[in-house]
């Protein structure tokens, strides 16, 4: 899939009343998901389609979300440890994680320096843009 095609995808996700979007053709997988508010929500919501994820953890605390559709990874690789776990301080700029789309590889960054307070996705898991990824804590 070219980068023109996935913008086009998104950009139909957004302007359709879909609250989720699962599409697979030739090797690439996109899944798209959108937080659903009551005034929002259809009449009626087909059983195939799972509820959206909220957009910000309901607990104290800050929200670090998915800048691109891809697949999440904690750590650099399988065999290594994440790159932060709950409780783990980090400075402005610090890898959280990596989010891997159309086989490139983006890091994605910690935006003030923090406090890890909770890891909201599993590792290996689709993602869609403004997903929360940690809850976090200024300090």
């Amino acid at each position: 899939m070219e980068l023109q095609e996935l913008y086009g995808l998104m950009d139909r996700f957004a302007a359709s009343g879909l609250t989720a979007l699962e599409w697979e053709h030739g090797g690439d997988r996109v899944a798209l998901r959108r937080e659903v508010t009551v005034s929002q929500a259809p009449a009626a919501v087909s059983a195939d389609i799972p509820a959206a994820a909220p957009a910000v953890p309901e607990k104290e605390g800050e929200a670090v979300t998915a800048p691109l559709v891809g697949v999440f990874y904690a750590a650099p690789a399988p065999e290594e440890p994440p790159y932060v776990t709950p409780g783990v301080e980090v400075k402005k700029g610090d890898t959280l994680c990596l989010i891997e789309a159309m086989k490139m590889m983006s890091e994605v960054p910690a935006p003030a320096d923090c406090v890890v307070e909770e890891v909201l996705v599993q590792d290996g898991e689709a993602v869609g843009v403004g997903s929360p990824l940690f809850r976090i804590r200024r300090v």
